[in-house]
């Protein structure tokens, strides 16, 4: 394990030296980092990051993004999310995979009203609905491991919420 500072990021490329696999989770919310700090964080930093790993050695990379990710979208969330996507598929690794969870259920040190709204909801849901609107972090994790032990559909693969679920049991 290695602390980088995200704002020098060029100067810790030997911390990316030698993977054959990149994990990437990077995230921050607008309320935490403003609109240009969440662009900085989540596009940004990832970006640079999958540059370094590739330029390292690195053939795979995982991404976490998000459920409706699309650079063309109204909304600075999935647009933000949208344009890494594509900025990290254009590193060109020897293959990408793109997770996009939906609500991620997991308990927080900070606090976040609204989230535990949701969540506390969502929970509820999920016990009709399980792979419809939500997913714990867990599952996530699991799921980013499982793609890189199973072989890859091509070049990059796009697992949706669904997908995540069922990768995440397997």
């Amino acid at each position: 394990q290695a602390v980088v500072d995200f704002e020098r990021l060029s100067e810790h490329a030997a911390a990316f030296q030698g993977h054959d696999v990149g994990f990437c989770c990077l995230g921050t919310t607008r309320a935490k980092a403003g609109a240009a700090g969440f662009v900085r964080v989540d596009r940004d930093y990832v970006a640079q990051a999958a540059e370094l790993a590739r330029a390292g050695g690195c053939k795979h990379f995982v991404l976490q993004s998000s459920r409706g990710a699309n650079q063309h979208s109204p909304f600075l969330y999935l647009r933000v999310k949208g344009e890494v996507e594509n900025l990290v598929q254009a590193v060109g690794f020897d293959r990408c995979t793109i997770l996009r969870p939906a609500v991620l259920l997991c308990k927080r040190q900070e606090s976040r009203p609204m989230e535990w709204m949701a969540q506390q909801f969502l929970g509820v849901v999920a016990r009709v609905f399980p792979t419809a609107y939500s997913v714990p972090v867990e599952m996530v994790a699991r799921a980013m491991v499982a793609s890189v032990l199973q072989p890859g559909k091509g070049k990059v693969e796009v697992l949706e919420n669904g997908d995540i679920h069922k990768l995440g049991k397997a």
